[in-house]
């Protein structure tokens, strides 16, 4: 998109297309006020203050479109920053359409996905750290998911790289200057200082970048491969961790032929859960295509709940199957299930003698609490706290791995004694990339590779 098109008149839904009671369309930019003083006889809406509303027919030569409520906000007091009105009318979808098509004949155009928000970014209404945490916000699907983003919205994460990106630029700024009196062996910024500018700055950048696998969890979920062999009773686990009867379960082994997929939320953390086919040599074309599935999930999942019978498995047969689970998972969590009491649970341990292994009874119910504080434990260590700065972004992760990398050339150069411009260099790219993230360093590609990821009415 063009600079020059940034500042003109833009209309869209920013309600879900569909019906509905309601529906939102919003006007932002120049002329937002007018075009729509232009349908809306009912009064001068160009003498109405900011931050009002106004309830009318909304009229389009000689047809009546909707009764209407218009809510004002006057530039620079707006979402956008620009003169923005937002029209609440009825929620039929051809309502909808009549009322855009005739604000589109009064002179706007219909946004660009996340053109709203680019605006109010532009307008430095929020930066860019906070424009990305508003489409977060909209995709959140958990309370983990709509707190890390609040956080971030409200510019917990710019203001920490803000404080570091202007101590550093204090520092940037008399090393340039002692290059101009290179000839005269003066140095203007202390040495020792910039050191601990430095400490502080890597602390820092890496607790954000330890924090993304957390936000990655929050943002994307995790991903639990089922296995085990036929009859383990993986299909009545996933509808016990479910409470309903999403897969088949029947004393037949093989039942399952193919993935069955659903999600489940623990303690704000979406958990992908995947039902596989019983691991074994196939009897049927159909029944070893299940298996290789089975096999690629292992690989892929972020974490194998590997299921096994402690009434018929030997010990042998665990310790083979953990050795393997050891070399293909990323991460595993073996489950013996068809355990009725303590005593029998405490008859397995003894008998398996496994580590961290967790043992249930999938049809009645028992020990499920403990499997799936099992499975937060594995991607969270000690309690969520969404208050804290969390990385959810890979594109914030790539351009604090860079400046981490800067920090260390500027610390290798400071102690081989290098010259105070190759210092510089390692230092005006350690801002660059801080600048990158919050947006204070961007280009017209970026923005649209970024915006163009929003709904359309945002």
């Amino acid at each position: 998109m063009s600079r020059s098109s940034w500042n003109d008149l833009i209309v869209a839904l920013a309600t879900p297309p569909g019906v509905g009671a309601l529906g939102v369309i919003r006007l932002s930019g120049n002329g937002a006020i007018e075009t729509l003083n232009a349908l809306f006889p009912s009064k001068d809406l160009s003498i109405q203050p900011g931050n009002s509303l106004h309830v009318g027919l909304l009229i389009d030569g000689t047809e009546k479109l909707d009764e209407v409520v218009l809510s004002i906000f006057r530039s620079p007091r707006s979402y956008t920053g620009e003169d923005v009105v937002e029209l609440s009318c009825h929620g039929s979808a051809f309502i909808q359409q009549q009322i855009i098509e005739a604000c589109i004949r009064h002179g706007a155009r219909l946004a660009t996905p996340g053109e709203f928000t680019l605006r109010a970014f532009l307008n430095v209404k929020m930066d860019l750290v906070q424009a990305e945490a508003v489409a977060d916000l909209i995709a959140s699907g958990t309370k983990a998911a709509q707190e890390t983003a609040l956080t971030q919205v409200k510019g917990g994460f710019s203001h920490v790289l803000s404080a570091l990106r202007t101590e550093l630029i204090k520092f940037s700024a008399l090393i340039e200057l002692e290059l101009d009196f290179s000839q005269e062996d003066v140095e203007f910024a202390d040495r020792r200082s910039l050191r601990e500018l430095l400490d502080k700055i890597d602390i820092t950048v890496n607790e954000l970048l330890h924090s993304f696998k957390l936000g990655n969890v929050i943002k994307n979920g995790v991903t639990v491969a089922i296995i085990g062999k036929p009859n383990a009773g993986k299909s009545t686990l996933l509808n016990a961790l479910l409470n309903e009867n999403r897969a088949i379960v029947s004393a037949i082994a093989g039942t399952t032929r193919d993935t069955i997929e659903e999600l489940l939320n623990i303690d704000g953390i979406i958990f992908r859960l995947i039902d596989t086919a019983g691991i074994r040599e196939g009897l049927d074309e159909i029944e070893v295509i299940g298996v290789e599935k089975s096999k690629e999930k292992m690989k892929t999942a972020d974490i194998v709940l590997s299921l096994f019978d402690a009434t018929l498995e030997t010990s042998e047969e665990m310790r083979l199957i953990e050795d393997e689970l050891k070399t293909i998972a990323k991460s595993y969590l073996l489950v013996g299930n068809k355990i009725d009491d303590q005593a029998t649970t405490a008859i397995a341990e003894k008998k398996y003698q496994l580590n961290d292994a967790i043992y249930i009874s999938a049809r009645d119910h028992i020990n499920l609490e403990a499997l799936k504080k099992a499975l937060v434990g594995r991607v969270v260590s000690g309690s969520l706290n969404t208050e804290n700065i969390i990385v959810t972004n890979a594109r914030h992760y790539q351009s604090l791995q860079k400046v981490s990398n800067n920090i260390i050339a500027i610390r290798e150069g400071m102690k081989n004694n290098v010259s105070g411009d190759l210092i510089a260099i390692d230092i005006r790219q350690c801002l660059y990339y801080l600048g990158e993230i919050t947006g204070e360093i961007s280009n017209e590609d970026q923005l649209d590779f970024i915006f163009s990821k929003f709904c359309i009415g945002k």
